[in-house]
């Protein structure tokens, strides 16, 4: 486990807590001061080598290969280090450390360099005997390999950083590192789209006139229009009871504040929906001859009233606004529509989630599945635990435990980074919670176990080494972590000590307070809190299997297998919760038992838990596997839907080389999204994939809670990048959620089916479109959602252009250089030749991914 920290370790680690307590939320929160002795002395000991801040590495995906680590092939990607310095790099003495998301070969490497894995995502390169050193202005070339086929640029390495062996505490990034971002040809395979592809994918939606669009997303369950308009000359007066301050609030702000007083009435009220009992349904009236009036079941169904009228509102600027005459009845399909953010493997500030919540109330979205806690970090503040902040939630480079977390995902080696270091202090957290509650937001945190835990674990190691250094009586009671485990396993993210383990009191004493602390943060919040989703995915395969403190305990419990233990580890956690009156939730391994079938492991229904009330959200919907969710709810689980190859927003929107964000589930474009049917979902699945497979019956609906975006954030290394991978699919799931199945989800005859089809997704794209993200632009113009790129299809004399939202400017170029807002706009196929380069634009000017054809 390591010595005890040294009394300047001590003081370093409570300097950095009171550091990262004082401002957690910004960069400079993370940073861990080196005194000037220590920064001074690190440097004579490399001085006369090479500088890390004047090396240039350039990577490169090369080709596919089938070697004895990769049977059903694998890829090699070349890198080339430059000496730009005026000194060497020496024989011997350094090592080169980045992160490779998806892992990579280690072994001998071409130049006499060797390639070791650290752990996680981590790996260095080191010289091996023989290696000469790198003269200044040298270069040198070497490849690793993938154990798989790798066609993404985002499999590059990332965050690489230099070390010498004389100053092993000091990382310095690279100075010049760039992945090679030209696509080869032969990595074109199945989920790419060529323009030409990207063309026809559009064509299965139409052009729709203004008139015709949709006029409120998602769909409400009635709407009907009169023949009037009511012409809004004045800002309306807003009447509402006190208990809606918040809603009139809302009400006043939807008009333009240059409108003079003297409007139309707007009347807010709390009272009864006909006919619906949700909580959330509402009505909204709007007549030409006595204002517009709004009635909810409660708050939040008035609340989502002011949604939709937003919606019927013209776009900011327009002359002479006017609202149609329309009287709508509409309540939710599902009482949970959730959004999943992870905070944990790149770090989010309290702004950005402030941003997310305004955008999830846009859509009537009511959930926030706050992912916490992961591998890669901690980032609440637990009262009576700094270690899980002050080292769970730094990340940067170390020479030894107990100091930081490593680097992961391109963070790099300085504990400053924003994405790798960071945590919301009790008041960001306090805020969060009612910045949620005045939107109607129920916000869910997540904390991560048993696996998914590695940096509880180890900030709770460094607890154990720093109480027992100082003589503590009680240094183990938060330990996670067995000294005496000896087993061997591999997390799905490639560590092999990231397991809270079942056999130590100490585990369930660290749960317990974690629990009754955050519970105490919502009631200071005056938020309610109903449930914790405490984990439980992806536990590898071998862990706890060689702790004597887990073997212990299955001998004391009567427990004959390591699945046992695990029914054991969450009967004691949802005994925690309900100690504070909450009820537990998890992924779905929480409510699963893995069996033999045939020889074969196969996925059951825990019968242990499924009258417990545990609530399971369900991602696994891969082969073998696609009716998962559907034996939860028929079992008596209630669940929430969130299947990988429909729902997470960090997949890939598709194949092509330089389209940033995982591939391991599925490729999804926002059609993937639209078309996903939440209770028949495998309809339009292969005949192979639908056989042998459950269906969801009457029961099973009824446990059926509702729909999350999940998005996890490896990738997510700025905001813009989190802003393109969920917009606007957020929007498809915000439709999925809220309103009821389309006609085209229930016809049973196909060309019926494709028809309603083809009107209803034309109606959401054009609306989209022409509407509802030209609104987000005008008045929340921080979004920078995705626009795809058009299709463009050679055909005849010209080239023709379209969009996967009809409607959208688009401005061509044909002299090389990129369109911009001041490029002419296609109006028509483009008779030009040569290079053509397309490409659409938002409200602000915005350009969205260029698409290029050649035009003999």
């Amino acid at each position: 486990m390591g010595n005890p920290p040294s009394r300047g370790g001590l003081l370093a680690l409570l300097l950095l807590s009171a550091s990262l307590a004082a401002n957690s939320c910004s960069a400079a929160a993370a940073a861990q001061p080196a005194p000037a002795a220590a920064a001074s002395a690190a440097s004579a000991a490399v001085d006369g080598f090479a500088s890390a801040a004047r090396m240039q590495l350039r990577w490169e995906l090369g080709p596919n290969v089938t070697t004895p680590e990769a049977p059903g092939g694998g890829t090699r990607a070349r890198l080339r280090l430059t000496n730009r310095d005026s000194r060497p790099l020496p024989a011997q003495g350094w090592s080169l450390y980045f992160n490779v998301m998806d892992g990579a070969v280690a072994g001998p490497l071409p130049g006499q360099l060797v390639l070791e894995h650290v752990a996680g995502d981590l790996f260095r390169i080191r010289p091996a005997p023989g290696f000469t050193g790198l003269a200044a202005g040298a270069a040198l070339d070497t490849e690793y390999s993938y154990a798989w086929r790798v066609a993404k640029l985002g499999k590059a390495l990332l965050g690489p950083y230099l070390v010498y062996d004389a100053a092993p505490g000091t990382g310095v990034a690279i100075g010049d590192y760039q992945p090679q971002t030209v696509a080869q040809p032969d990595r074109m395979g199945k989920g790419s789209a060529t323009p030409a592809d990207t063309y026809r994918m559009n064509a299965g939606a139409d052009l729709l006139p203004a008139a015709a669009l949709p006029p409120v997303l998602p769909t409400p369950l009635q709407l009907q229009t009169g023949p009037d308009h009511l012409a809004l000359r004045g800002r309306p007066a807003v009447s509402a009871p006190g208990t809606l301050a918040g809603e009139a609030a809302l009400a006043a702000a939807l008009f333009p504040a240059a409108l003079p007083a003297g409007g139309p009435p707007l009347r807010l009220s709390v009272g009864s929906v006909p006919g619906q009992p949700s909580p959330e349904a509402y009505t909204l009236t709007i007549r030409a001859d006595s204002g517009i009036a709004i009635v909810g079941n409660s708050p939040a169904g008035v609340f989502y009233g002011l949604q939709s009228l937003r919606d019927l509102m013209p776009l900011p600027g327009t002359a002479a606004p006017t609202l149609p005459e329309v009287t709508i009845v509409d309540a939710p399909r599902f009482g949970y529509r959730g959004f999943q953010l992870d905070v944990a493997r790149n770090f989010q500030d309290k702004q950005t989630v402030f941003k997310w919540l305004d955008l999830m109330a846009r859509y009537k979205m009511n959930s926030l599945h706050f992912h916490l806690t992961d591998d890669e970090g901690w980032r609440l503040e637990i009262a009576g635990l700094p270690e899980l902040t002050a080292i769970g939630a730094v990340r940067g480079h170390s020479e030894r435990p107990g100091l930081r977390l490593q680097p992961a995902y391109g963070s790099g080696p300085d504990p400053r980074d924003p994405r790798g270091s960071g945590y919301y202090t009790r008041a960001d957290y306090i805020a969060i919670l009612r910045y949620a509650a005045a939107r109607h937001i129920d916000v869910i945190p997540e904390i991560e176990m048993p696996g998914h835990a590695r940096a509880a674990v180890q900030a709770m190691d460094a607890r154990h080494r720093r109480l027992q250094a100082a003589g503590e009586q009680d240094a183990s009671r938060y330990l996670l972590h067995d000294p005496d485990d000896r087993s061997v396993y591999r997390s799905a993210q490639w560590f092999g000590d990231n397991v809270i383990n079942p056999g130590l009191d100490s585990s369930f004493a660290f749960i317990e307070h974690v629990v009754t602390e955050v519970a105490a943060l919502h009631r200071e919040a005056g938020v309610p809190l109903r449930t914790l989703h405490m984990g439980g995915d992806e536990l590898a395969n071998g862990a706890w299997e060689r702790s004597p403190a887990s073997q212990a305990r299955m001998r004391k419990e009567g427990l004959d297998s390591v699945a046992d233990l695990w029914d054991y580890f969450y009967d004691r956690v949802d005994g925690i919760l309900r100690k504070e009156g909450l009820y537990t939730s998890g992924w779905e391994e929480l409510a699963a038992r893995s069996t033999l079938l045939d020889g074969q492991r196969k996925l059951i229904p825990n019968p242990r838990f499924s009258q417990r009330g545990f609530r399971a959200w369900v991602w696994n919907n891969t082969e073998g596997a696609e009716d998962f969710a559907y034996r939860l709810a028929n079992g008596g689980y209630d669940i929430v839907l969130a299947p990988v190859t429909r729902l997470y927003m960090d997949m890939a929107y598709n194949a092509n080389f330089d389209e940033p964000g995982m591939t391991w589930g599925a490729y999804i474009e926002l059609a993937d999204v639209y078309d996903f049917i939440p209770f028949d979902y495998l309809k339009n699945a292969a005949p192979g994939a639908r056989s042998g497979k459950d269906g969801l019956t009457d029961y099973g609906k009824r446990h059926v809670r509702g729909l999350e975006a999940t998005i996890f954030g490896e990738t997510l290394r700025d905001t813009g990048r989190l802003d393109y991978m969920v917009m606007p699919r957020l929007l498809a799931v915000a439709e999925r959620a809220w309103a009821p199945d389309p006609a085209w989800a229930t016809e049973k005859d196909a060309a019926k089916a494709a028809a309603l089809h083809r009107a209803a997704w034309s109606g959401f794209v054009n609306a989209l479109g022409q509407r509802v993200l030209p609104r987000l632009d005008l008045e929340q113009p921080g979004v920078a959602y995705r626009i795809a790129p058009p299709g463009l299809l050679v055909e005849g004399d010209g080239v023709k252009v379209n969009h996967v939202l009809p409607g959208v400017t688009l401005r061509y170029t044909t002299d090389g250089s990129l369109p911009t807002k001041n490029s002419p706009p296609v109006a028509g196929p483009i008779r030009a030749r040569g290079l053509i380069q397309v490409a659409a634009f938002d409200r602000n000017g915005r350009r969205g991914l260029v698409a290029r054809v050649e035009r003999p």
